[in-house]
């Protein structure tokens, strides 16, 4: 009796199955749904700026801009305080920002220039010559925090003698 030639033992074979994870990848990945496109920020003309995505309003200068003066975490609440004493633009709520607040206005696409003549990611709508860092909420006297607009990231300091500028906001009305 003649063996059949291997020619012959492959083409009876039937085909081997696809492993899962080739069956996986042959299916076309679903189309992730686009963001909605941001609403441009608002110049409100009387010193501050509105958010329409967030619904916040932010003061347009920071405290450098305001009072070329940079605040240690036990000193913030004097710029905040002054300010909302003056009722600037007609309201006393101005505090400063948590970490998502913050993070919000950064606009990789758009730039603005610090004291320095630096540029960071923030929507040039904001008054140039400011600072690119702020306090955030998120800060406390055991854990001193502040925000960098240029990295997105807060980053903790071991010492209260760390300076920052003030970025205000309040919710809009």
């Amino acid at each position: 009796m003649e063996q059949p030639s291997s020619e012959n033992q492959e083409a009876a074979k039937p085909p081997a199955a696809k492993p899962a994870a080739a069956k996986a990848a042959a299916k076309p990945a679903p189309k992730k749904k686009e963001a909605p496109p941001k609403e441009p920020l608002v110049d409100n003309g009387d010193g501050t700026i509105t958010d329409p995505n967030s619904g916040l309003m932010w003061k347009k200068a920071d405290a450098w801009n305001d009072m070329h003066v940079f605040y240690t975490w036990p000193d913030h609440q004097q710029y905040v305080d002054k300010v909302n004493k003056e009722k600037f633009a007609g309201h006393s709520d101005w505090r400063i920002p948590d970490k998502k607040e913050a993070a919000t206005l950064i606009q990789k696409d758009k730039q603005v220039m610090d004291k320095n003549g630096i540029p960071y990611p923030l929507d040039p709508i904001f008054d140039e010559g400011g600072v690119s860092n702020t306090w955030i909420s998120e800060c406390s006297d055991e854990q001193i925090i502040r925000f960098d607009f240029k990295t997105g990231v807060d980053t903790p300091y071991p010492t209260k003698d760390v300076w920052a500028s003030i970025r205000l906001v309040r919710k809009a009305s």
